[in-house]
Formats: C-alpha cells, sequence, structure tokens
C-alpha cells in the first residue's frame, strides 16, 4: 500500500505506476516482490513443546487424556487485552493440549 507523497491519501496501482486518486499524483511503482518487515511481523508467537526438553515450568495437573498428573504449562494474551490471559498445558506423558480460561 502506498500513500501520495502530495495529499496522503492512498495511491492506487495503474500499470506500471502508483497513481493517487485524489490530486493525481504518480510514482513509478518498486520492482515486484519488495517489501518491508516491521519487528513485530517477525516475531514468532508459536511456542514448540513437541520434545522433552522444552525449557517451559511444569505442574501438578491432571490431563485429561491420560490421567499424568503433570504437565507444562505457559500462559498467553489471546483476547483483548483488558482480559486475563490463557493459561496452557502439554501432558508430560501422552503430549495431549488444553487450556483454561480464567471465567
Amino acid at each position: 500500500m502506498e500513500f501520495c507523497e502530495e495529499c496522503g491519501s492512498m495511491m492506487r496501482a495503474e500499470g506500471g505506476v502508483w497513481e493517487c486518486s485524489q490530486c493525481g499524483h504518480t510514482e513509478v511503482k518498486a520492482a515486484e516482490g519488495e517489501f518491508v518487515l516491521t519487528q513485530g511481523q517477525e516475531a514468532s508467537e508459536v511456542i514448540d513443546v513437541s520434545d522433552s526438553e522444552s525449557g517451559l515450568p511444569t505442574t501438578e495437573v491432571q490431563c485429561p487424556e491420560c490421567s499424568n498428573d503433570r504437565a507444562y504449562w505457559y500462559m498467553q494474551q489471546i483476547r483483548a487485552a483488558d482480559e486475563s490471559e490463557t493459561r496452557f498445558f502439554v501432558c508430560t506423558e501422552c503430549e495431549h493440549r488444553w487450556r483454561e480460561d480464567d471465567h
């Protein structure tokens, strides 16, 4: 997405140029495939706990699948910022995953 340097309006792609729909200003489009990643886009929110050396803390909680009494756990904000985090558990035996919400 490009914005006009003259008036700040959003520009549209017309052929090989960007054209402002408000003031008519035009710019040559950048070569295909050029893009910019922000630091937030580069950060991964995936937590891989598939191996036994996960580095996550463990707690005593019963697995709903195999009744094991130990699980890895982590917390993640998945709802609005003014709501509490969600606790996720991964069984240390069968690797079953479940979550616990504060409601």
